[in-house]
């Protein structure tokens, strides 16, 4: 029976779903499961003890009610009896009425010595307190309209609901504050009772047929009480349903329905009883939203009535109980494992993963892991093959077991390529099988994602030898493939077998062959590979050997280009631009290499190189007629008549020419010039425009022919006077600016030479080094004071000689002497004669 008992309430939620056409895609805000007695489960977890038997009670127990300490309780029966009695103490009322008590409700804190007070219902609301005396005392609170139905507790207000309305009673003012009337009339109570639940200690919602009334208890303001209660109720919310109201019970700010349908059979067209509805609904002011609805399957629905369903609740673990004739089913919020289980049957896997790692620390009967898993495995069914790999990197983690299933699952289903991109590289590291099935499936089949992970994987995960002899027998294949012996050449790199993987670079062009060289230093192997390091790269290869000659020599390079002169041009001319003496024994052979492939440096090195031979140099630029490079060669070699009459024949450069005379500033060269140029008007305009700054502009003038026409000779001569003018004017500011100068200095010297130097006890004679004052402060005294603060007594200065003196001192001496004697003055020195005040 037990086991019939679990079978039904494992099957609750799955009947309780059955109720709607289509499954809806809404989350269920609760679960439930059918009350049994649960022996079998309790024993599974603990042991029995002891046990006690009792007979059954002879008549049907109307209703039981419980304080909110659970310590007391109050039972009511159908033959009339009232008891309310003490749980762990003796306390003890019993009453028996003349007939049935339908009702009866507990003080909610009962426990207290000054709550005892319970309250009856059968024809009339009966209110038992107990007095100081212990002794109990009934008082009638209402009566006349019928049998009371319903009775609700909380606080010290007091609700209860009888054929014609509900009222409220305040305990403490002894006051009845409201009555709320029965609105439709045409429902027969007992068949349709109504349903009261507290939500606050202010807060009484009522559910009669179908309507809901949610009334608030408020304090009644002290200027409107006169003969009124002090409180008042006032309906802040009422509205319709479409199904009877069983019952009610609040949920935060929502309530729980329990809710009685009749439905019209299609077939038949008579009414029948449905199953009962458990909703929850969000009351506004004039109507309701519905958050959620379930239809309940229990036992013997169909024969039901609306007053056969009660509705109780559990506030402190939000539990509610849907009670009738033949069946208890619980209700209780769903929890995250409740949502979890919810959203991995509707395949939301990602949503429940994700909730799974938020509330990791409340789920009991989930595990993140094997959600993740799932989770894999549905994206894997679905074809998702790429996101089920990028999935693993999150929900494997560092587990390499997990890691290595899941690898070998891919391989299976032929999608190694999916999950190589994820695979761990570090911590954790896979078994290096693993790592090189991945690189033999690209290996078949692409060769830019095999060298793709060969560079992003670490060397140390898989068997390098391995990888290097499967590369080595697909270049049998397919010999010139470069994308193959890229990747061969960085497998020979990480096996350290650099001399293999160089000449691979080097064969391929390729641009790492340099960084190859300088990580591992491999200097050493490329000394007779300088010709293709300079073919492919001439400006890397000619810096990097420039930045080791201290591993590659000068000299060894030279020799290796030896036989392409066009690359040692290049080598050699970087090394004179590093360092103009470095390579002096090669700067000969530099100016047949300049001549012969980069003219335009030729001129710069002859004027940089002090090493060169000129002699040689000459003679390559005449024979091939570089008429620059020869003047420059001539002026060096101090042939500068040669060299401006080359200018003035072979280039007919008029310009070039006067610049050459101004840089040699050589009379003889702008005679030479003039003479040159008398005969041709064009070069008699040049000189005219720029010899006026070096040579008297007459020497040209009065050699020109009459009647010789030189174009803008006016233009010409008046440039020549303004430069004139401007030397004219220039010598005159200078004049004057030093004119300035020299009176200004000859001021300062005569103020400095004017002001006063102070003499005291402490200063003393540079010759005989006594005080320079005498000390009888009544007898005269001479004395001699420089400039420079040295002080002489005038009887000493003929002994000056004798000692070491300062330049000044030693310059003015002789003149002091002699202006001393004829009692004159000398620059630079002052005669004191005083006496002491």
């Amino acid at each position: 029976m037990a086991e019939a008992e679990e079978q039904e309430t494992e099957s609750l939620e799955e009947s309780t779903d059955e109720s709607e056409e289509e499954e809806s895609e809404e989350e269920p805000k609760l679960k439930y499961e059918r009350l049994s007695n649960g022996v079998t489960e309790i024993l599974q977890k603990d042991a029995a003890s002891c046990m006690t038997v009792h007979d059954k009670s002879p008549v049907k127990i109307n209703q039981i009610s419980l304080d909110e300490s659970g310590e007391h309780m109050g039972v009511c029966s159908e033959d009339g009896k009232v008891q309310v009695f003490g749980l762990y103490s003796g306390e003890e009322f019993h009453e028996t009425f003349d007939c049935p008590i339908k009702i009866i409700a507990v003080h909610p804190h009962f426990v207290r010595s000054s709550c005892k007070q319970f309250v009856t219902g059968g024809k009339k609301l009966l209110l038992f307190e107990r007095s100081w005396m212990s002794r109990w005392k009934s008082s009638i609170l209402h009566e006349g309209e019928g049998n009371i139905r319903s009775v609700k507790w909380r606080g010290h207000l007091v609700a209860w609901a009888n054929n014609m309305g509900v009222k409220i009673f305040d305990i403490t003012s002894k006051q009845r504050i409201t009555n709320v009337p029965r609105d439709d009339i045409s429902l027969r109570p007992d068949m349709y009772p109504c349903s009261l639940c507290w939500k606050d200690n202010v807060t009484l919602v009522i559910g009669w047929g179908t309507s809901v009334k949610i009334c608030s208890v408020k304090e009644r303001h002290a200027s409107e009480m006169r003969d009124l209660p002090s409180r008042y109720v006032e309906i802040v919310s009422q509205f319709e349903t479409e199904f009877y109201i069983s019952g009610l019970a609040p949920l935060c700010d929502q309530l729980v329905v329990l809710s009685y349908v009749k439905e019209v059979s299609e077939k038949t067209e008579r009414e029948y009883c449905a199953r009962p509805r458990l909703d929850i609904i969000q009351p506004l002011s004039e109507t309701c939203e519905e958050i959620s609805s379930d239809a309940l399957t229990v036992r013997g629905f169909q024969e039901n009535e609306c007053r056969d369903y009660h509705l109780e609740y559990s506030e402190g673990e939000s539990l509610f109980y849907i009670v009738s004739p033949r069946d208890v089913v619980v209700a209780k919020e769903r929890d995250q494992d409740d949502h979890i289980d919810w959203l991995l049957e509707k395949k939301k896997y990602e949503e429940a993963l994700m909730a799974a790692e938020i509330s990791q620390k409340n789920i009991k009967r989930h595990k993140i892991l094997d959600i993740g898993l799932a989770y894999i495995n549905h994206l894997v069914e679905k074809g998702e093959y790429d996101v089920a790999a990028r999935k693993c990197q999150k929900i494997l983690g560092k587990n390499a077991a997990l890691w290595e299933y899941e690898v070998y699952k891919f391989k299976e289903i032929g999608q190694l390529k999916a999950i190589s991109p994820y695979l761990p590289r570090g911590d954790p590291v896979l078994k290096p099988l693993i790592y090189e099935m991945i690189l033999h499936e690209f290996l078949e089949s692409d060769y830019e994602g095999f060298a793709t992970l060969i560079r992003e994987w670490p060397g140390d995960l898989y068997n390098n030898s391995v990888i290097v002899q499967a590369v080595r027998d697909h270049l049998k294949k397919d010999s010139q493939n470069r994308t193959l012996l890229k990747t061969l050449a960085e497998l020979y790199t990480y096996d350290k077998n650099y001399g293999n993987a160089l000449e691979i670079y080097l064969t391929l062009r390729h641009k790492d062959v340099f960084q190859l060289i300088h990580k591992h230093n491999l200097f050493s192997s490329i000394k007779d590979k300088i010709v293709l390091l300079m073919d492919f790269d001439s400006e890397k290869a000619v810096d990097m050997l420039l930045d080791n000659e201290d591993k590659i020599s000068i000299k060894k390079v030279v020799e290796e280009l030896e036989d392409r002169p066009e690359l040692q041009h290049v080598y050699l001319h970087k090394l004179f631009k590093r360092d103009h003496h470095k390579g002096q024994r090669y700067h000969e052979k530099q100016i047949s290499l300049y001549a012969e492939f980069d003219r335009p440096n030729l001129l710069p090195f002859l004027r940089d190189s002090i090493h060169c031979p000129l002699e040689k140099a000459l003679e390559i630029c005449q024979q091939r007629n570089f008429v620059e490079e020869t003047v420059y060669l001539l002026s060096r070699m101090g042939n500068s008549r040669s060299a401006l009459k080359m200018i003035m024949e072979e280039l007919h450069d008029v310009d070039k020419a006067i610049e050459f005379a101004k840089e040699q500033d050589d009379g003889e060269l702008w005679e030479d010039l003039i003479l040159y140029s008398i005969d041709k008007p064009p070069f008699i305009t040049g000189l005219l425009n720029n010899i006026g700054t070096h040579v008297d502009p007459i020497l040209l003038i009065h050699r020109i022919k009459e009647g010789m026409e030189i174009p803008n000779l006016r233009d010409s001569l008046v440039k020549i006077l303004q430069d004139y003018n401007l030397q004219i004017l220039l010598r005159e500011g200078c004049k004057k600016i030093l004119v300035a100068d020299s009176l200004s200095l000859l001021k300062k010297m005569h103020r400095t030479q004017m002001k006063g130097i102070l003499v005291d006890e402490e200063n003393i004679c540079e010759s005989c080094l006594s005080p320079i004052l005498p000390s009888d402060a009544a007898k005269p005294f001479s004395m001699v004071v420089f400039h420079c603060r040295h002080m002489f007594h005038k009887e000493c200065l003929p002994m000056t000689s004798m000692i070491h003196l300062c330049i000044l001192v030693s310059s003015r001496l002789f003149s002091i002497m002699f202006c001393v004697q004829r009692g004159g003055f000398v620059d630079g020195a002052s005669m004191v004669k005083g006496f002491h005040k």
